[in-house]
């Protein structure tokens, strides 16, 4: 494993018990019946019912026990050993029937065999990736013909900001940056006041045209493509939330995205 990737897994091995614990997880809820996905995934990804969905990055596995709520036949993987104790117990406890891998992405294809009819990721996935060209290429191995591979992710024209003032946005990283990124910090989107033991994290930070571009190279087909000018979590200190869960500039500013999302097919063998 890369030893930036296995930073990166020690810290999130960290961030699992404090996420569980968090107010924006609301475990509790969830085991009340909440469904965790948002409708941009559902309309996104449609009617699961019968059908075989691979999980990428699941952490501890809500989402993909949401799927599974919905009638898919889910698999959940994610490199943080934590992660995927929590999800398999969040499974046996609520007796919603689900698959649980743990491994890192690029290892997957000595982890796991078949192929899916879904494969599903989203919110803050890429940036955790050092090759992106290798990602896609494992979405596309897992797909079966005819496959949907759906992502929904934070924009990375939103994440070149810094976030002092709404009035005066200020751009702190590049968005063509083509380093690792080294940050070191207590706290987290899910709680701010988290204390971690491994502080220290890489991101990776790739345009919009190179998450195309691996997707296409990888010989999938892209049937959609949609931007937001809104966020699934308080991207920026400012943002306001919404009716509707989303994440929003004040004063009823639209003019920067901060999602999208993708839809690809794997091409029907004939």
């Amino acid at each position: 494993m890369d030893e930036k990737v296995k930073t990166n897994m020690q810290h999130w091995n960290d961030m699992v018990e404090p996420h569980v614990k968090s107010e924006f997880y609301n475990v509790e809820g969830f085991k009340k019946g909440r469904n965790t996905l948002d409708k941009i995934a559902i309309d996104g990804v449609g009617d699961v019912t019968g059908k075989s969905l691979l999980h990428l990055q699941c952490h501890f596995g809500m989402d993909s026990l949401s799927w599974a709520r919905l009638g898919a036949e889910v698999t959940g993987i994610d490199f943080s050993t934590k992660a995927i104790k929590t999800a398999r117990a969040l499974s046996e406890e609520l007796s919603i029937p689900a698959t649980f891998v743990c491994s890192d992405i690029y290892d997957l294809p000595n982890q796991l065999s078949g192929t899916f009819d879904i494969v599903f990721t989203s919110y803050g996935v890429l940036t955790w990736l050092p090759d992106l060209g290798r990602w896609a290429e494992v979405v596309a191995s897992f797909l079966k013909s005819g496959g949907k591979f759906f992502i929904a992710e934070i924009h990375p024209f939103a994440m070149v900001f810094a976030d002092e003032d709404v009035d005066d946005l200020k751009i702190q990283y590049s968005y063509f940056n083509q380093k690792p990124m080294k940050f070191s910090g207590q706290g987290s989107y899910a709680d701010t006041q988290a204390t971690v033991e491994n502080t220290v994290t890489y991101e990776w930070m790739y345009p919009v045209s190179k998450v195309v571009n691996s997707l296409l190279k990888a010989g999938l087909v892209i049937k959609s493509f949609n931007e937001y000018p809104f966020s699934c979590f308080q991207q920026l200190p400012f943002m306001v939330k919404g009716n509707d869960g989303f994440w929003r500039l004040p004063d009823g500013r639209n003019d920067i995205p901060f999602m999208f999302s993708l839809t690809c097919h794997k091409v029907i063998l004939t």
